[in-house]
């Protein structure tokens, strides 16, 4: 029976060693997984912002070139 539980214990650190380590792993790889999709979000952010703001220039250049439509049909 002692003999069994020693070696029960000799086992065991090993493998508690392994685990640890195997947990360690996931989470550095679940750590960069993060980083990754949160920096993927920033960038989809900015795109986002840039494309709001050519639209609502583009926006505006079509008002200005409306009014200096009306502007020429009324001169006419």
């Amino acid at each position: 029976m002692t003999g069994l539980i020693a070696v029960i214990m000799i086992f065991s650190i090993p493998l508690a060693g392994i685990i640890t380590s195997h947990l360690q792993t996931q989470t550095k790889l679940k750590t960069k997984r993060i980083e990754s999709e949160l920096e993927l979000e920033r960038l989809k952010h900015e795109n986002f912002v840039i494309e709001t703001q050519k639209m609502r220039l583009e926006l505006e250049q079509m008002k200005l070139e409306d009014a200096k439509r009306e502007h020429d049909l009324l001169l006419k």
